[in-house]
């Protein structure tokens, strides 16, 4: 009787011992803060017209890719408005902010003025994100060269 004791006390203490243990070894897991910017394009790119005039946009770019563009109150057809969205944002749409500065986007037949004004106001508020942006995971940051040009 008095073994059985002392062995199920020693198997309480292990499994203690083993429970504390595992508690103890966690990894500390950090998660990198999301960083979430909204660019609103009126006012950056007010002289940018469409066919009716100004469209202002906001821009949702997290983590360094972008997010939404969502197109604001603007005096634009409805009709071309909507054949322009929908062949001017979708190419932006998942794309860094890197890769969204390079692209040579295409413009909806039929609704060219107001998809060039959609393009003119995603690459003006792009140039207002922050320095960093995100390539393929990790952060990155623009250095300029210290040499001189010739």
């Amino acid at each position: 009787m008095k073994k059985t004791i002392i062995i199920a006390a020693i198997m309480l203490l292990v499994a203690g011992t083993a429970s504390l243990d595992a508690r103890t070894k966690k990894k500390a897991t950090t998660k990198k803060a999301a960083t979430t910017q909204v660019i609103y394009t009126g006012d950056i790119a007010n002289k940018v017209i469409g066919y009716n005039g100004t469209t202002p946009l906001n821009i949702t770019v997290k983590n360094g890719v972008i997010e939404n563009i969502e197109v604001l109150p603007n005096q634009e057809s409805p009709a071309y408005l909507k054949r322009a969205k929908e062949k001017v944002l979708p190419q932006y749409i998942g794309k860094t902010v890197t890769e969204a500065k390079k692209l040579k986007a295409d413009v909806a037949t039929g609704a060219t003025y107001t998809s060039e004004a959609l393009i003119k106001n995603i690459q003006m508020g792009l140039e207002q994100t922050k320095s960093t942006s995100t390539t393929k995971g990790k952060a990155t940051t623009k250095k300029k060269s210290t040499k001189k040009r010739r």
